[in-house]
């Protein structure tokens, strides 16, 4: 094994979970798991997700020692004080750049997705009167000038408000991949410390997808049994493991 008993194995953390649920979709679409699923008698793929799920420590426990390793880092990241805000090449704080400001200092959201957000309503809205006032101008004289350039600022507005909805959508996309990448980390943390994080992370990941969730599933689905019932039907630590890693 990896030098981590079973038994010993670190419990899977709350906010650890999703990678765990993530890289477990990934592992119930691998050939070999579904070739598994498509013996007699094999639970169905949602049994079998169910079962991962119930059994996340155990199911996990083959990367053990990469979670722990990762679980340390995370930890000292978190007890090591940030410093007071960023700092420049002389060592002396530095007035945080626009984007900095734009975030809430909480590492929340802050005011560019509002902005992001509000930026089509408000094109829209404005589009919508311009409309209104242009062709109402337009049918009361249609040579009257102010008509047209109404009409002209309205679809100019409406034009806005689907490019800021456009840049919003693929903002949003870029942000749900880089956080679903990123390991958490505290804001003004250490660059080396939180390198070195995201590092173990990606190692704890690639133990999970190459070694943990496939044998795991290969061997639940093997076993079997009625209803699927999560820790039960013969699936033994014995099963999961193998013969050299007892």
């Amino acid at each position: 094994m990896n030098g981590v008993p079973m038994n010993d194995a670190p419990h899977l953390l709350a906010e650890d979970r999703p990678d765990f649920e993530r890289l477990l979709d990934e592992a119930l679409r691998d050939d070999t798991v579904l070739t598994v699923l498509r013996a007699p008698g094999a639970p169905t793929t949602d049994r079998l997700r169910d079962r991962a799920l119930h059994d996340a420590d155990t199911a996990a426990a083959p990367a053990a020692t990469e979670y722990e390793h990762y679980l340390r880092l995370r930890e000292n990241l978190r007890s090591t004080p940030p410093p007071d805000g960023p700092v420049g090449p002389s060592g002396e704080a530095t007035a945080p750049g626009l984007l900095a400001q734009l975030s809430s200092s909480d590492g929340g959201a802050g005011l560019l997705p509002v902005l992001t957000v509000l930026t089509p309503i408000l094109a829209w809205a404005a589009a919508l009167v311009l409309l209104l006032l242009g062709y109402g101008l337009r049918a009361a004289d249609p040579d009257l000038a102010l008509g047209r350039s109404l009409l002209t600022a309205g679809w100019l507005a409406l034009a806005t408000g689907v490019a800021a909805m456009a840049v919003g959508i693929v903002g949003l996309i870029l942000t749900a991949l880089r956080d679903g990448s990123a390991a958490p980390v505290p804001a003004g943390a250490d660059p080396d410390l939180a390198a070195e994080l995201a590092d173990a992370r990606r190692d704890w990941q690639r133990a999970l997808r190459e070694r943990a969730l496939p044998s795991y599933l290969a061997a639940a689905a093997r076993a079997g049994g009625p209803d699927g019932a999560p820790g039960g039907n013969g699936l033994t630590s014995r099963a999961l493991t193998g013969p050299d890693d007892v």
